[in-house]
């Protein structure tokens, strides 16, 4: 009898792998456990070829979205500078402040690109002026854009 057999996953499964992944456990786990409960399959010729294709598959739809996430950044980077107006109390101090969600709008407005709000990083904003803010568009892409606070 084998010390191990070679297990695909069905569905991910904590401490052992995710959806796709080529496991190797002890031959009762997988006979009493994953493959009754539909969580795995026995590894054979035929599903390890299956699998390296959705791996192919998903190696090009995660090219892809990085390639378009290039390209937004390319396009927010060429305009460069977007304007936030806000009302102005004494000394170019504004009221509340600059949100990231007034960014998220101010980009919208200006490109028609929507930008997901919880990846803009923004200094902290109290007056009025020029300030850097980054947007994360993909794990590996990262945008530098202007924001002008004027008054309104």
């Amino acid at each position: 009898m084998p010390k191990r057999v070679q297990v695909v996953l069905n569905q991910p499964i904590n401490k052992l792998g995710k959806i796709g992944d080529l496991v190797e456990v002890a031959p009762g786990y997988a006979r009493n456990y994953l493959i009754p409960q539909k969580l795995g399959v026995m590894a054979t010729a035929g599903i390890l070829k299956q699998v390296e294709q959705r791996r192919a598959k998903e190696r090009e739809r995660l090219l892809a979205e990085k390639q378009e996430a290039q390209s937004r950044k390319t396009a927010l980077e060429t305009i460069g500078r977007f304007i936030i107006r806000k009302q102005v109390g004494e000394g170019e101090s504004i009221f509340g402040t600059v949100t990231h969600q007034d960014v998220a709008d101010a980009i919208q407005t200006a490109t028609n690109q929507e930008v997901d709000r919880r990846g803009i990083i923004l200094p902290e904003i109290s007056q009025t002026g020029f300030y850097k803010a980054t947007i994360k568009l993909h794990p590996e892409v990262t945008a530098q854009v202007e924001i002008q606070v004027a008054p309104l």
